[in-house]
């Protein structure tokens, strides 16, 4: 297991027709690619049109894969006693980690192929004929969510007699939307008041040392809070200021909700990287990390430091000598110096992981999870730690997952353990790159 590349996956032997047939078409695919012909643009315009069937036809028989998957692994869990409340547990999981993609997104796309295999038969059946785009069939099933499977398969059909494989996005979104709130007007409206209580706000990062603040709020509110950004803007702008009314609303934003005076005067923790050799050069320049955000160029670093008026921290964090020129070897510990600190070893092990160590999940860490379980004899320490979202760290503990420490990174390589699933697959996960 320790000789495991990272670009390795461990498969069962393939020995079925569907899997020989889907390896053979991306092969021919791949090769079209870099050895296509020299055709017309009128046969390239063909393919095109043939290529955007074949992604949803696609897609249809990965939702139906997905669905036959879900019940099989049910079954087997029902047979395996597994507590009535955990059945059905760790399958967005496998099919997550199978697509590369999250775990949440994967349970999107499973309850997605749950609703067109059982109950959007016109919406499916478009699909797998290549008719009906993913995207539109999507819309399709969350406009109709409201609807008790009867219903929906009316609504349904009516959107085929309508003629949606004709529609652009934005006439399939309102006629679909039109057919299901007049199906059941009283759920609809039930289903929009339901929703407000999952109001939220969340931040993820963007490029060039950006990142993007999202409010997920009833309409009225929203539209509020947008109104009252722009009025401002538009009244600053006219008094000749030389910012743009973009730049103000964003600003504004910042100011009124964090009381500050300007934007700019944030408060920040930095957090420096460094090798422990270069201890003895204090003038050594680190790249920085602001939490929840990654890696910050050393020069802009300084600039936060130096111009922003809040309050502001920095901490070190150590890295083990590294051979490889320009990268810095896996964290090793750090200087826990700091008020209000509670938790250390905690803290340390969220900064190696930084998000939810499962492969493809994005999510923050919410449990530091014993890689070797403590029940097992697994001690309490940097090397047996790993960070989990609390999915993960429910989900090992169903039949037939496994996780197993293959590099404890303290000796120049980053830390990484082998997630084993039900189906015997294997899926590598190592600590990110300190840059």
């Amino acid at each position: 297991m320790s000789a495991l590349q990272e670009n390795e996956a461990i498969e069962p032997p393939a020995a079925d027709p569907v899997l020989e047939c889907l390896e053979d078409l991306l092969d021919k695919l791949a090769a079209a690619v870099t050895e296509g012909p020299p055709t017309t643009d009128a046969v390239r315009i063909d393919r095109i049109a043939l290529l955007e069937k074949l992604r949803a036809a696609t897609a249809a028989l990965q939702a139906a894969e997905s669905v036959r998957f879900a019940q099989s692994q049910v079954a087997e869990q029902l047979a395996a006693d597994v507590h009535p409340d955990k059945i059905g547990r760790g399958i967005a999981e496998q099919i997550g980690l199978a697509c590369r993609i999250s775990p949440v997104t994967a349970a999107r796309r499973l309850n997605l192929a749950r609703a067109l295999w059982f109950e959007l038969p016109d919406t499916y059946a478009q699909l797998v004929s290549g008719e009906l785009s993913e995207r539109v069939a999507e819309t399709v099933a969350s406009e109709t969510r409201h609807l008790d499977p009867e219903s929906r398969r009316r609504v349904n059909a009516q959107l085929k007699a309508a003629g949606i494989t004709r529609m652009g996005f934005k006439a399939a979104v309102g006629c679909a939307r039109k057919a299901a709130y007049e199906a059941d007007r009283h759920s609809y409206v039930q289903r929009g008041r339901t929703e407000r209580q999952h109001r939220r706000v969340g931040v993820r990062p963007a490029p060039d040392t950006m990142a993007v603040l999202t409010g997920y709020l009833p309409v009225e509110q929203g539209i509020a809070c947008y109104a009252a950004l722009q009025q401002h803007a538009d009244g600053i702008v006219a008094t000749g200021d030389g910012r743009s009314s973009d730049q103000i609303m964003a600003d504004t934003l910042v100011e009124r909700l964090t009381g500050q005076t300007t934007a700019g005067d944030v408060n920040v923790e930095l957090q420096l990287m460094m090798p422990i050799e270069s201890l003895i050069s204090p003038d050594d320049p680190s790249a920085a990390v602001i939490p929840g955000y990654g890696p910050l160029p050393h020069e802009l670093a300084w600039e936060i430091l130096t111009t922003s008026r809040g309050r502001k921290w920095w901490r070190r964090l150590f890295t083990a000598p590294t051979t490889e020129a320009n990268r810095r070897g896996p964290m090793v510990g750090g200087d826990p110096n700091r008020r209000c600190f509670d938790g250390w070893l905690a803290r340390l092990i969220k900064l190696r992981d930084q998000t939810c160590r499962d492969p493809f999940c994005d999510a923050p860490i919410r449990h530091i999870d014993h890689i070797t379980r403590h029940s097992d004899g697994g001690p309490t320490t940097l090397e047996n730690g790993r960070g989990a979202c609390a999915r993960g760290n429910l989900v090992r503990e169903m039949p037939g997952w496994r996780i197993k420490l293959i590099d404890c990174g303290l000796h120049g390589g980053p830390h990484k353990i082998i997630i084993t699933t039900p189906t015997g697959h294997h899926d590598l996960s190592r600590a990110p790159d300190l840059l």
